[in-house]
């Protein structure tokens, strides 16, 4: 009776840490489109990462000990952070140039990429129902994306490289729970945010490579700022932030099934909108609509398959 009693437990457990985890992360999200303006990419990041470093830590000896940090599986905790900072580095020099819900939307490519690295990774078997939904999936992000149309935003490209990062690091989150702490993996995590950051920072920081040409390039090359003090609340807000809900996701992954968790990642939508029309008065078109709704529904419906065929 354990195993039947204790599937729905952990299931329960991590949609609702997957969602909690969400909003935390929209809430980052919205700070640095707030900052975007104004400061770099990297100087948040420099500043996200070290305010999150000490409470990252407490979690670690929380879970387990410092101990958890140095086992077989470091170097490929390291290797996952750096996929996680490709991500989300693309996904944050996105929302400097588009709107909230459409990089939220073009990001949740993602279930179509995990789709596609299950089958070559993981030799898993995909239907030929998936297999549509998969493409119907991906003709959504052609219609928000607009390749070759006037309307046609560079940008859009950096929302589908972090889909497609994240869902790397998603698959190798998975595997690395079975054995690693979800502190460990999160503290790795910033680490490489932290390290990568600076190294960024040495680069870009003077400002000599400064360009207002494109948002995103504005975001990513301009130099150091001096942040009022309600800017460097903010920016040490996102460490805390990230500590918080790297972890909620990272251990959603490891209690419960990804095929049970992974739909309430687009409750993400939901905050976006909100965040978009109250913030900046954006609303989709209707072109917009209908690309999110054709990625969303693909991406639930393949995510349904894969839990059909799971339990079967």
């Amino acid at each position: 009776m354990t195993p039947t009693t204790a599937l729905p437990r952990d299931s329960a457990r991590g949609v609702a840490l997957l969602v909690a985890g969400i909003a935390v992360f929209s809430v980052q999200d919205l700070i640095l489109k707030l900052l975007s303006g104004a400061y770099p990419l990297h100087q948040a990041m420099v500043l996200r990462s070290l305010t999150a470093l000490p409470l990252l830590l407490l979690l670690v000896h929380r879970d387990g000990g410092l101990g958890t940090l140095f086992t077989p599986n470091t170097r490929a905790m390291i290797l996952r952070g750096g996929v996680m900072f490709l991500a989300y580095t693309s996904y944050y020099l996105a929302l400097a140039a588009l709107p909230m819900a459409t990089t939220v939307a073009l990001y949740f490519s993602a279930p179509l990429f995990i789709t596609i690295l299950s089958v070559v990774i993981l030799k898993e078997t995909v239907g030929p129902r998936r297999w549509v939904a998969l493409f119907a999936g991906f003709a959504g992000v052609l219609i928000m994306v607009r390749p070759g149309g006037d309307l046609f935003d560079w940008a859009a490209l950096l929302p589908v490289i972090a889909g497609l990062t994240y869902a790397i690091s998603m698959i190798s989150a998975r595997r690395l729970g079975s054995s690693e702490t979800a502190p460990a993996l999160a503290f790795w995590g910033n680490g490489v945010f932290l390290v990568a950051a600076i190294a960024m920072s040495a680069v870009l920081g003077s400002g000599a490579w400064e360009s207002d040409a494109h948002p995103s390039l504005a975001f990513l090359l301009r130099g150091w700022a001096m942040p009022t003090a309600f800017d460097l609340m903010l920016m040490m807000a996102c460490g805390v932030i990230a500590a918080i809900g790297l972890t909620l996701l990272t251990q959603a992954y490891r209690v419960a099934e990804s095929s049970v968790v992974t739909p309430f990642e687009y409750t993400g939508l939901i905050w976006s909108v909100i965040f978009g029309w109250i913030f900046w008065r954006d609303w989709p078109v209707l072109t917009d609509w209908i690309g999110i709704a054709i990625i969303t529904g693909a991406g639930l419906y393949i995510l349904w398959r894969e839990s059909r065929q799971t339990h079967a």
